[in-house]
C-alpha cells in the first residue's frame, strides 16, 4: 500500500520503454515550462517560484507517487488560493501554509483517506472548478488588454469595477499579442501534437515583439531576471500562533491538492488500464509540497493535462515524470535568462485558454439535467467560489452535499407495520412476505427498510407509537437494513426497554448485515434480547413467537 510505483515498474523495465519515457518526459517538460511560469505570476508570486515547484515537486511526485504516469507541479486550480494567501499573509505565509499542507497530506495518506477523497461529489468538483476558471479568466484581463492600472483587487466584483474604470488605458499591441497567443494555442494541435502550442505562441510573440520593439510589458520588465539556479533550502519557522492563523488555508491547499491529484490519477488509470495507490499518492503529494516550500516554491499537485500529455506520448512509468523535472531544471539553468523576454500578454493568453479548458462548461450544463439536489450543490459551490472564497465554497459544498445525501437516504428508509391485516407493499412475488406466514395472535410485526441511522431513527420511533395495545410479541424484521449507526442502536435499545417495561417480548429477525450484527453485539443489545430471540429467518421468528406465547 505504501510502496511507490517507481519500485514496482522498474523490475521489468526495458530499454525500449526507457526511450519512450525519456521522449515523453522531454515533451512534457517543454509543455510545463510556460505553464509553470504563468501559474506562478497569476498566483501573485515571481515566475521562478513556479519553476522551482515544477522541478522539485514534479521530481518527488513521480519518484514517490502511487501512480505510474502522474505528472506533478503547479496547477491552475491553486491560482486563486495562492493569490488570496499571498494578499493576506505574504509570500512567507504562503510558504508556511504549503509546508503545513504537506504535513496534512502525509497524515491523510497514512490514515488511508485516499479512497475517501475520491468520492467527493461530482457537482461539487464541477462547481468549484468552473468557479476557479472564471476567477483565472478575470485575473488575466489586465495583462490581456495591457491596462495601465495599479494592483488588481482580490474581490471579484471590485476587480471588474476596476477593469471598467481603467479600460480607457487599453494597449492595442498587448491585445494583438494576447489574441494571437489564444489563436496559436487553439489551432496548433491541428498541425501537430508533438510540440505544444503554448511554446510555439511564446516563440512567435516574443520574436515579433523584440523585432518590432513593441511597447508591451515583459516578464523581465516586471520581475527582473530569472535566476539560473535553485535557491538554498530553508525550513520555515512554525509556531503555535502561526499554525492557528494558517491552518485554514493549509487545509484548503491539502484538500484541493488531494482531490486534484487523485482525480488526475483516476483519469490516467483509465488511459493506461492501471490502478494507482491513492494513499501512497497522498504521501508523495505531501512530501512534494514540503520540499517545494523549503525551496521557496508554491503548492503542487497532479496536473491532469500534463499527465494526459505524458500518456499520449508514450510515458508509462514514473521515469517519464522524473525526466520532465530534469528537463525543466536544465532549461532553468541554461535558458532561464531568455524567459525574461516573454510578454506578459502572451502568458495572459495562455491562461485564458487554460481557464476555458478548466471551465468544463459541458459538465456544468449536464448537471442541470440531473436531480435538483445536484444542481443546488453545483450552484452553491460555484457562486461561493466566485463571490466569497474557495475555502468557504468547499466547506459549504461538502456539508450541503452531505445533508442532501442524508435527506435522500431518509426518503429510502422506511418503517412499516406488517400484521395479518397488512400486506408488504410492492412485494407480490416475495415468498418471504408476511401474508405468506401464519402470524399468531398477540404478535405484531414491524419491518425496517433502508439504513437505520440518525436521520431515519425518528421514523422508527413514530412507527412504534402506532401500537395502541402492547402485543405479547414484537417482531422487528431487519433483512433490508444495510447499516446502522449509534443513534439507530440507541433507538433499538429504547424500544427493547419500553417493550420490557410493557411486558412485550422482542424478537429481531433476519439481521443479515455483518456491520449491523457487529454494532448490536458491541452494544450488548443481542445479549439483552437473548440469543434465541435473534433469528436468521422470518419463519424462525414466527416459530419462536409461538414458543414464547406458550
Amino acid at each position: 500500500m505504501f510502496k511507490p510505483e517507481l519500485f514496482s515498474t522498474i523490475k521489468n523495465y526495458s530499454r525500449q520503454q526507457f526511450s519512450k519515457d525519456v521522449m515523453a518526459g522531454l515533451i512534457v517538460g517543454i509543455v510545463a515550462l510556460p505553464l509553470a511560469i504563468a501559474f506562478a505570476i497569476a498566483s501573485g508570486v515571481s515566475p521562478e517560484k513556479g519553476l522551482y515547484t515544477a522541478v522539485i515537486a514534479g521530481f518527488i511526485i513521480s519518484a514517490m507517487g502511487g501512480s505510474r504516469v502522474q505528472i506533478g507541479g503547479p496547477t491552475g486550480a491553486f491560482i486563486v488560493i495562492v493569490y488570496g494567501i499571498v494578499q493576506l499573509y505574504g509570500v512567507d505565509g504562503l510558504i508556511i501554509a504549503t509546508f503545513m499542507a504537506g504535513i496534512i497530506l502525509i497524515m491523510m495518506g497514512f490514515a488511508r483517506l485516499g479512497s475517501v477523497i475520491k468520492y467527493i461529489p461530482h457537482p461539487l468538483i464541477t462547481g468549484f472548478t468552473s468557479g476557479i476558471a472564471i476567477l483565472i479568466f478575470s485575473s488575466q484581463l489586465k495583462d490581456f488588454f495591457g491596462l495601465q492600472m495599479g494592483s488588481i483587487p482580490a474581490d471579484f466584483i471590485a476587480k471588474w469595477k476596476s477593469y471598467f474604470g481603467n479600460f480607457g488605458s487599453i494597449n492595442v499591441y498587448a491585445v494583438v499579442i494576447a489574441a494571437a497567443t489564444v489563436a496559436v494555442v487553439q489551432l496548433w494541435p491541428k498541425v501537430t501534437h508533438k510540440i505544444p502550442g503554448s511554446l510555439i505562441a511564446i516563440f512567435i510573440t516574443t520574436a515579433v515583439m523584440q523585432m518590432l520593439q513593441l511597447p508591451v510589458e515583459t516578464i523581465g520588465s516586471k520581475f527582473g531576471d530569472i535566476p539560473s539556479s535553485l535557491p538554498k533550502p530553508v525550513i520555515p519557522h512554525v509556531d503555535f500562533d502561526t499554525i492557528k492563523n494558517l491552518i485554514k488555508p493549509a487545509f484548503t491547499i491539502a484538500l484541493l491538492g488531494g482531490i486534484e491529484s487523485l482525480l488526475s490519477a483516476v483519469v490516467s488509470d483509465g488511459m493506461i488500464g492501471g490502478n494507482h495507490k491513492s494513499n501512497m499518492e497522498l504521501i508523495a503529494q505531501g512530501t512534494a509540497n514540503i520540499f517545494s516550500s523549503v525551496f521557496g516554491g508554491i503548492p503542487a499537485t497532479g496536473a491532469i493535462a500534463r499527465t494526459a500529455t505524458n500518456v499520449k506520448n508514450g510515458g508509462r512509468t514514473p521515469v517519464a515524470g522524473i525526466v520532465h523535472a530534469i528537463t525543466l531544471l536544465l532549461i532553468m539553468l541554461f535558458v532561464g535568462k531568455w524567459v525574461a523576454l516573454i510578454p506578459m500578454a502572451t502568458l495572459a493568453g495562455i491562461l485564458v485558454v487554460v481557464a476555458y479548458n478548466m471551465s468544463e462548461w459541458e459538465s456544468f450544463v449536464a448537471v442541470f439535467k440531473g436531480p435538483r439536489s445536484d444542481v443546488a450543490v453545483l450552484l452553491t459551490t460555484f457562486l461561493l467560489t466566485v463571490l466569497v472564497d474557495l475555502t468557504v465554497a468547499i466547506e459549504v459544498g461538502i456539508v450541503l452535499a452531505a445533508f442532501l445525501f442524508m435527506r435522500n437516504m431518509i426518503k429510502f428508509s422506511n418503517v412499516s407495520m406488517l400484521t395479518k391485516d397488512f400486506e408488504d407493499q410492492g412485494n407480490e412475488k416475495d415468498k418471504y412476505a408476511v401474508e405468506n406466514f401464519v402470524i399468531p395472535a398477540d404478535v405484531e410485526v414491524f419491518e425496517i427498510t433502508g439504513p437505520l441511522f440518525f436521520g431515519a431513527a425518528y421514523k422508527f420511533k413514530d412507527a412504534m407509537r402506532l401500537i395502541e395495545k402492547p402485543p405479547k410479541i414484537l417482531i422487528i424484521r431487519m433483512r433490508q437494513v444495510p447499516i446502522i449507526d449509534a443513534t439507530g442502536v440507541r433507538t433499538l435499545e429504547e424500544v427493547y426497554k419500553e417493550s420490557k417495561h410493557r411486558g412485550t417480548k422482542l424478537v429481531l429477525s433476519e439481521v443479515h448485515s455483518i456491520q449491523v450484527m457487529k454494532e448490536l453485539q458491541d452494544a450488548r443489545l443481542l445479549f439483552s434480547i437473548g440469543k434465541a430471540n435473534v433469528t436468521k429467518t422470518f419463519q424462525e421468528a414466527v416459530s419462536r413467537s409461538a414458543v414464547l406465547l406458550k
